[in-house]
Protein backbone atom coordinates (compact mmCIF):
# COMPACT_ATOMS: atom_id res chain seq x y z
CA UNK A 1 0.00 0.00 0.00
CA UNK A 2 1.37 3.24 -1.19
CA UNK A 3 2.17 5.89 1.59
CA UNK A 4 0.94 9.07 0.84
CA UNK A 5 1.41 12.41 2.00
CA UNK A 6 -1.41 15.48 3.33
CA UNK A 7 -0.12 18.69 2.21
CA UNK A 8 0.02 20.80 5.31
CA UNK A 9 -0.63 24.56 4.25
CA UNK A 10 2.33 26.49 4.62
CA UNK A 11 0.48 28.77 7.74
CA UNK A 12 -0.62 26.02 9.61
CA UNK A 13 2.39 24.46 9.54
CA UNK A 14 4.15 25.65 12.99
CA UNK A 15 3.11 27.61 16.16
CA UNK A 16 2.45 31.42 15.34
CA UNK A 17 3.77 34.35 17.15
CA UNK A 18 0.56 35.54 18.94
CA UNK A 19 0.27 31.26 20.84
CA UNK A 20 3.95 31.67 21.68
CA UNK A 21 3.04 35.10 23.26
CA UNK A 22 -0.08 33.49 25.03
CA UNK A 23 2.01 30.75 26.35
CA UNK A 24 5.00 32.72 27.56
CA UNK A 25 2.04 35.26 29.16
CA UNK A 26 1.00 31.96 30.95
CA UNK A 27 4.53 30.80 32.33
CA UNK A 28 5.06 34.58 33.48
CA UNK A 29 1.83 34.37 35.43
CA UNK A 30 2.32 31.32 36.68
CA UNK A 31 6.03 32.30 38.09
CA UNK A 32 4.62 35.44 39.60
CA UNK A 33 2.45 33.46 41.72
CA UNK A 34 4.83 30.91 42.75
CA UNK A 35 8.08 32.95 42.85
CA UNK A 36 7.49 35.16 45.72
CA UNK A 37 6.07 32.13 48.08
CA UNK A 38 9.40 30.06 47.84
CA UNK A 39 11.61 33.44 48.10
CA UNK A 40 9.59 34.94 50.82
CA UNK A 41 10.32 32.33 53.15
CA UNK A 42 14.10 31.56 53.92
CA UNK A 43 14.37 31.73 56.83
CA UNK A 44 11.78 29.04 57.47
CA UNK A 45 13.64 26.73 55.11
CA UNK A 46 16.81 27.66 57.55
CA UNK A 47 14.44 26.16 60.63
CA UNK A 48 13.50 23.21 58.33
CA UNK A 49 17.25 22.48 57.19
CA UNK A 50 18.58 23.13 61.25
CA UNK A 51 15.87 20.36 62.21
CA UNK A 52 17.24 17.88 59.88
CA UNK A 53 20.22 17.96 60.71
CA UNK A 54 20.18 17.78 64.45
CA UNK A 55 17.90 14.84 63.12
CA UNK A 56 20.42 13.60 61.16
CA UNK A 57 23.30 14.12 64.21
CA UNK A 58 21.02 12.55 66.40
CA UNK A 59 20.85 9.15 64.31
CA UNK A 60 24.79 9.47 63.89
CA UNK A 61 24.99 9.38 67.75
CA UNK A 62 22.84 6.64 68.70
CA UNK A 63 24.61 4.54 65.96
CA UNK A 64 28.11 5.50 67.83
CA UNK A 65 26.58 4.65 71.25
CA UNK A 66 25.50 1.32 69.39
CA UNK A 67 29.12 0.74 68.76
CA UNK A 68 30.80 2.19 71.85
CA UNK A 69 28.44 1.63 74.68
CA UNK A 70 28.20 5.13 75.28
CA UNK A 71 27.52 8.51 73.72
CA UNK A 72 30.28 10.61 72.76
CA UNK A 73 31.42 12.95 76.12
CA UNK A 74 30.72 16.62 76.05
CA UNK A 75 35.04 17.03 75.67
CA UNK A 76 34.96 14.77 72.51
CA UNK A 77 32.07 16.72 70.98
CA UNK A 78 30.51 16.01 67.62
CA UNK A 79 33.77 15.89 65.89
CA UNK A 80 34.39 12.44 67.27
CA UNK A 81 31.11 11.08 64.19
CA UNK A 82 33.23 12.85 61.81
CA UNK A 83 36.10 10.71 59.37
CA UNK A 84 39.17 9.87 60.80
CA UNK A 85 37.20 10.95 64.65
CA UNK A 86 35.50 7.85 64.50
CA UNK A 87 38.46 6.04 64.93
CA UNK A 88 38.12 6.77 68.77
CA UNK A 89 35.41 4.39 68.52
CA UNK A 90 37.15 1.87 68.32
CA UNK A 91 36.97 -1.42 65.96
CA UNK A 92 33.13 -1.46 65.36
CA UNK A 93 33.27 2.28 63.62
CA UNK A 94 32.71 2.60 59.96
CA UNK A 95 35.35 3.30 58.10
CA UNK A 96 34.46 6.68 57.05
CA UNK A 97 32.75 7.99 60.28
CA UNK A 98 29.27 8.21 61.40
CA UNK A 99 28.89 11.64 59.42
CA UNK A 100 31.16 12.61 56.38
CA UNK A 101 31.69 15.81 58.38
CA UNK A 102 29.73 17.99 61.05
CA UNK A 103 27.72 20.26 60.20
CA UNK A 104 27.12 23.53 60.96
CA UNK A 105 23.98 25.32 61.67
CA UNK A 106 21.85 27.12 59.05
CA UNK A 107 23.10 30.63 59.90
CA UNK A 108 26.93 29.35 60.06
CA UNK A 109 27.43 28.63 64.03
CA UNK A 110 28.58 24.67 65.48
CA UNK A 111 25.32 22.86 66.86
CA UNK A 112 25.39 22.76 70.75
CA UNK A 113 26.38 19.32 71.99
CA UNK A 114 25.86 18.49 76.03
CA UNK A 115 26.40 15.16 77.14
CA UNK A 116 25.20 14.02 79.49
CA UNK A 117 22.07 15.94 78.58
CA UNK A 118 18.63 16.72 80.78
CA UNK A 119 18.57 14.66 83.22
CA UNK A 120 22.25 12.99 83.52
CA UNK A 121 21.62 10.65 80.72
CA UNK A 122 21.76 10.36 77.04
CA UNK A 123 22.52 13.53 74.84
CA UNK A 124 21.29 17.32 73.68
CA UNK A 125 21.84 18.59 70.87
CA UNK A 126 21.15 22.20 70.00
CA UNK A 127 21.04 25.46 67.67
CA UNK A 128 19.81 29.07 68.95
CA UNK A 129 18.48 30.26 65.87
CA UNK A 130 18.57 32.74 63.49
CA UNK A 131 19.62 35.94 66.23
CA UNK A 132 22.17 33.05 68.00
CA UNK A 133 20.89 33.77 71.68
CA UNK A 134 19.01 31.39 74.42
CA UNK A 135 15.21 31.26 73.69
CA UNK A 136 13.24 33.82 71.11
CA UNK A 137 10.34 32.92 69.08
CA UNK A 138 9.70 32.11 65.13
CA UNK A 139 12.89 31.64 63.50
CA UNK A 140 14.83 32.97 66.10
CA UNK A 141 13.73 30.04 69.15
CA UNK A 142 16.00 27.84 69.79
CA UNK A 143 15.52 24.29 68.27
CA UNK A 144 16.57 21.60 70.44
CA UNK A 145 16.85 17.46 70.23
CA UNK A 146 17.54 15.11 73.24
CA UNK A 147 18.46 11.60 72.67
CA UNK A 148 18.45 8.25 75.65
Amino acid sequence: MPRTRIAVPHREAGLTLIEMIVVLAIIALVAALIVPNIIGRPDQARVTVAKTDLRTISAALKMYRLDTGNYPTGEQGLAVLAGGGAAAAGAAAPAGGYLEQVPTDPWGRPYGYRSPGPGGTGFELVTLGKDGKPGGAGVDADITVSGQ
